[in-house]
């Protein structure tokens, strides 16, 4: 494999993106990451939602210092600075956390998956049982036969992502225009039930904003790859998984609702599910993942 890597030089303060580096899956497909937290903690591999990008994990780059933590952020592609690879299938997640893995020169680590960064999580678990820790799943997608309900909107989206990409592109390009000149919260109340305000720091709705838009910068492929995977069957063999997962997921979740994952994670031998009574889609991010780094206290 070659690859091309650039970091900043600056790895002392906070930024949005304090490391970011370049290298490639499939031969020739660029893939990007970024690095938040110090260079030698404990790794963590963090996959963001759909659509999404490594800019989501800034919202852990403090927590990552305080707790000894090296979170790794890979775009997947066709999101941010990640290439296209429009005909990836789910089990092809295994490949990018391989990629980002060995060019960050880790050999095995713990994985958070986030929303729609489930299946990819559960794809390197069942391909990489050598390199996967454990696997935690926080606010995250389910197969389609445990998803008795879903949204009216998901629904939507798998569909325009099957039958008609160019439309739903187009739909992406167009949300984005409308993102960059509203504030943070039209962005954020896509992740919660009610007003963002109340649910969110100002901070993490702006952190939320810019991964959003950093996320169809450059192209709306992988978000269209992905929404059409959610209607899809996931190739990828549960049963062969022997890393622990745990399953971080709030009862307000509007965006996945909770009873598939219940049905998910009772059929899953190594899972164990930890629930959040007053938590929706965003909230549950904001609360799992300090618990899930030691910082924080799980669900009761």
């Amino acid at each position: 494999m070659t690859a091309q890597t650039t970091l900043d030089a600056d790895r002392s303060s906070a930024r949005t993106d304090p490391r970011t580096a370049t290298t490639t899956v499939t031969g020739d497909c660029r893939l990007a990451y970024a690095e938040y937290g110090p260079f030698t903690g404990d790794p963590v591999v963090f996959l963001h939602g759909t659509p999404g990008s490594r800019r989501l994990a800034a919202l852990f780059d403090a927590l990552a210092r305080d707790t000894d933590h090296r979170i790794v952020a890979p775009d997947r592609p066709g999101y941010g600075l990640s290439a296209p690879w429009p005909d990836r299938t789910i089990a092809d997640g295994s490949r990018v956390v391989r990629a980002v893995l060995d060019h960050a020169g880790v050999d095995t680590a713990r994985i958070v998956a986030f929303s729609g960064g489930a299946p990819s999580a559960f794809a390197a678990a069942a391909a990489l049982p050598d390199r996967t820790e454990r696997v935690d799943v926080v606010a995250g997608v389910t197969p389609p036969e445990y998803a008795a309900e879903r949204p009216a909107v998901q629904r939507a989206l798998s569909a325009l992502g099957s039958t008609a990409p160019p439309a739903l592109g187009a739909l992406l390009r167009a949300q984005r225009w409308v993102a960059t000149r509203r504030g943070p919260s039209f962005v954020a109340s896509q992740y919660t039930t009610g007003d963002p305000s109340d649910a969110v720091s100002d901070r993490a709705a702006e952190l939320v904003r810019e991964d959003f838009l950093e996320a169809l910068s450059r192209h709306r492929s992988g978000a269209v790859t992905e929404f059409r995977h959610a209607a899809a069957d996931w190739d990828v063999d549960l049963g062969t998984i022997d890393a622990p997962v745990r399953f971080w997921h709030g009862a307000d979740d509007a965006n996945v609702p909770i009873d598939g994952v219940r049905r998910f994670a009772a059929a899953l031998r190594t899972a164990r599910l930890e629930e959040f009574d007053d938590a929706d889609h965003l909230q549950t991010l904001l609360r799992a993942v300090p618990a899930i780094l030691g910082a924080g206290e799980s669900p009761a």
